[in-house]
């Protein structure tokens, strides 16, 4: 198994552990993250009804970002738009899942900005 298999191997592992524990109700979604090369994408998911209630990602035309879109700091921008749009929702509290990836860099970073914008998790 060569090293890039193995590290997606690993990924998924831990995303299933992950989402065993943790689900989105209509009182307490589930804001979850994933994260390319180039781009963060979040979304809040109510998992009872099976549907994405609000998303946000650094490729959206919302975000003006300059050219990096692969850095904590874009990461952070995002989070601050998905609570924003979160809030003229009405939803102030989420579950956070990671996805799987380990809570440093971006993933770090998107969760900073959600809290910063008034997310609780």
């Amino acid at each position: 198994m060569d090293k890039s298999t193995n590290k997606s191997v690993r990924r998924t592992r831990r995303k299933i552990g992950i989402r065993k524990r943790v689900s989105g109700t209509a009182e307490r979604p589930r804001l979850a993250v994933f994260k390319s090369l180039n781009h963060m994408y979040a979304q809040v998911i109510d998992d009872l009804k099976g549907h994405t209630i609000v998303a946000a990602s650094t490729s959206d035309a919302d975000l003006k970002l300059d050219k990096k879109t692969g850095n904590a700091a874009a990461a952070a921008k995002v989070g601050e738009l998905l609570a924003k749009r979160a809030k003229e929702k009405g939803i102030t509290d989420v579950a956070f899942d990671r996805g799987g990836f380990r809570f440093l860099g971006r993933v770090k970073g998107l969760a900073e900005g959600a809290r910063m914008a008034g997310l609780k998790f």
